[in-house]
């Protein structure tokens, strides 16, 4: 392989790679179960729930904070409370055998042509710290998600300047904040040092289950003048009790109707809402927008996408397939329902383009109208 590699320019190898995936993930579609069952014994309790239960990560333990996602047996997806989402079975493979994305694709391919090539490669055994599901006890995480809540007002009160700011400054004239909190003074934890660094202004946001009970809280933490404050994760969502499932869940800042919006994040959702006047809710981001809990009165739905740069396990941008599959779900349920991307080229340093941008270079005008999107549905049809 190496001599081969030698003779080949550095874009003839790459798109020999890209050949290599784009034949493997055609074979593979649709096989993810009997490939697991081959190559990864460590997922055999998932496989047997076959997507309708939890069970302990095969990586790093805990009670039962791994499963299978639905489509599991097509795409070889599965999601860990922890671990996070696993977007496809290449992603599923790597992560729970220890191998590298081209490891993985040599095995699968191996397994699925029934090639000889080379050494079977076996799952190694990982170093992974003690999770914070296995080490978390659900009475201190509720304990901690009270006590932030205790220390907030709405985000709508006179004390709330530094937030109502921030929005303001984010390029937002009529944001609804009705569904928000502001909390003057928060711990700020940075995983990299291990411990609190300071403690800021914050906006909090509760995201709630299915059946709009609070699961968690969503911080964006801010310096004093209402900007987004310096620091490596200034948007951060606190853990949540084991019993408790974020699957499903949005931070839902207006009443939803015969028509809801759905968007990642917080401002691009306000920016939707300013832009069509549709009520929007935030799903945080993409790997909880395609699972969103969609109101039985909601008759369509419109999801506005986020515009990501393409990926190796999103080819067509991980914003813009999570819109399309939860417009499909939406589908499949007998609603009517549509995602928008916004027009554009993404900037240089820049990884995504989203509405909000939109709004700040074209204010309401860069949206399309709820009577444009209806046109273009029953043009559709």
């Amino acid at each position: 392989m190496s001599a081969y590699k030698n003779e080949l320019t550095k874009d003839q190898w790459n798109a020999y790679w890209d050949e290599r995936w784009k034949e493997a993930r055609n074979l593979a579609n649709g096989r993810w179960e009997h490939i697991f069952e081959a190559l990864a014994p460590r997922l055999a309790p998932a496989l047997n729930k076959r997507s309708k239960g939890h069970v302990s990560c095969p990586v790093h333990g805990g009670k039962d904070g791994y499963r299978m996602m639905p489509s599991y047996a097509q795409d070889g997806r599965s999601f860990c409370n922890t671990c996070g989402n696993m977007s496809d079975g290449f992603a599923t493979l790597s992560w729970v055998n220890g191998w590298k994305p081209r490891e993985t694709l040599e095995e699968v391919s191996k397994f699925l042509t029934g090639s000889t090539r080379g050494n079977t490669l076996l799952p190694r055994v990982q170093e992974m710290p003690k999770s914070e599901s296995s080490q978390k006890d659900n009475e201190k995480v509720a304990y901690s998600l009270n006590r932030v809540m205790e220390g907030c007002c709405r985000l709508d009160d006179r004390r709330a300047g530094i937030g109502q700011r921030y929005l303001l400054n984010r390029g937002l004239r009529r944001p609804m904040m009705a569904g928000l909190f502001f909390h003057p003074n928060l711990a700020y934890y940075d995983p990299t040092q291990k411990r609190v660094t300071g403690y800021h202004p914050a906006i909090v946001a509760p995201v709630l289950s299915k059946a709009g009970q609070p699961i968690t809280l969503h911080r964006t933490y801010l310096d004093r003048f209402g900007n987004k404050l310096n620091v490596e994760s200034p948007k951060k969502m606190m853990a949540y009790p084991d019993d408790r499932e974020i699957m499903g869940a949005a931070i839902r800042l207006a009443k939803p109707g015969r028509v809801l919006g759905a968007a990642e994040g917080i401002e691009t959702s306000f920016a939707c809402m300013e832009g069509t006047g549709i009520p929007v809710w935030a799903t945080v981001n993409a790997t909880l927008m395609e699972f969103m809990d969609i109101p039985d009165e909601v008759e369509l739905l419109v999801v506005f996408a986020d515009k990501d740069r393409p990926s190796v396990q999103h080819p067509r941008g991980h914003g813009q397939e999570a819109a399309q599959k939860l417009v499909e779900r939406a589908i499949s349920m007998g609603k009517q329902a549509v995602a928008i991307t916004p027009q554009g080229l993404i900037l240089p340093d820049e990884k995504s383009l989203d509405w909000m941008d939109v709004l700040k270079v074209h204010g309401p005008k860069g949206f399309p109208t709820l009577a444009a999107i209806r046109r273009s549905l029953l043009r559709a049809a």
